[in-house]
């Protein structure tokens, strides 16, 4: 299945209207399968199939690393696709209480979960270390948006990087749903044997408490995102040690947590928090 196809449309312009075309983002049923059984079922861009079923399985902590994963195969069906894992005999046993079905909206976040308890989960505490600058954070930024291949000719799909100081961005991946492009980019770089310690994970979208968690489990320093989180997806960073920034545009952006992270110009100056200067008064 391809990533996108091109659509025909009416483009009106004015008191004008014209035939027109774009190309629109593909969607499909993609069944996240472990030996047979089915765990969730996810509406996903169907592009980097492989990635999305290892980075799922790691990021919701159905396996501790990628040595608990013996095979992935990726099987095309007439109306989707099936991401078959076959698991270590341990961990296939850890979910035999877990089995279920469930379809999920574009992007869903909590498939599988079967208790309040289980979407609000502590994530792991990341590694101490990582300093970033202002700069930094532009550069994490601009690196994301130059190479959303996907997103740039669609208007229609999300992005998840992993950008690291040195190196630049090392891995993107791209979804329709935002929780599949960061499961993408984990599963990406866990099959490079690559590691996100000491790195910012740079998101397209808002930041939900689901997004903080996975990028928890990748060890990330540091999370920025062009949209706002949410006021549970805070705590959960600041009790996890992970930097997030957020609101990040040319002229800036907003840190939420984790601020020691940012090292600041020498000559920069902190002025005093004006709460109804920002609608808190």
């Amino acid at each position: 299945m391809d990533a996108a196809c091109r659509l025909p449309s009416l483009v009106v312009r004015g008191a004008v209207m014209i035939p027109g075309a774009r190309l629109a983002a593909e969607e499909a049923p993609v069944a996240i399968d472990y030996a047979g059984h089915t765990h969730a079922v996810l509406m996903a861009t169907p592009a980097d199939v492989e990635d999305l079923a290892v980075g799922f399985t790691l990021t919701e902590g159905l396996v501790r690393s990628l040595d608990e994963i013996e095979e992935v195969q990726v099987i095309p069906r007439p109306d989707g696709l099936v991401a078959r894992l076959w698991l270590t005999p341990d961990r296939c046993r850890d979910l035999e209480g877990r089995r279920r079905a469930l379809a999920g909206p574009t992007g869903c976040g909590l498939c599988g979960v079967e208790s309040l308890e289980a979407a609000v989960r502590p994530p792991p505490p990341v590694p101490p270390g990582g300093n970033f600058t202002p700069a930094d954070i532009a550069a994490a930024l601009d690196a994301m948006a130059s190479r959303q291949a996907l997103g740039l000719a669609t208007r229609a799909a999300h992005a998840a990087a992993l950008w690291l100081p040195g190196e630049g961005c090392v891995a993107l991946r791209e979804d329709v749903g935002r929780h599949n492009a960061l499961d993408k980019l984990a599963g990406a770089l866990a099959q490079a044997g690559r590691s996100a310690a000491g790195g910012i994970v740079v998101l397209s979208s808002r930041v939900s408490v689901e997004m903080v968690q996975k990028a928890a489990r990748l060890g990330a320093a540091a999370i920025a995102a062009v949209s706002a989180p949410t006021a549970l997806a805070v705590r959960t960073a600041e009790a996890a040690g992970v930097t997030l920034i957020a609101v990040v545009r040319a002229d800036g952006f907003e840190i939420f947590a984790g601020a020691a992270r940012i090292a600041m110009p020498t000559d920069c100056t902190a002025l005093p928090l004006d709460g109804d200067a920002i609608g808190l008064g």
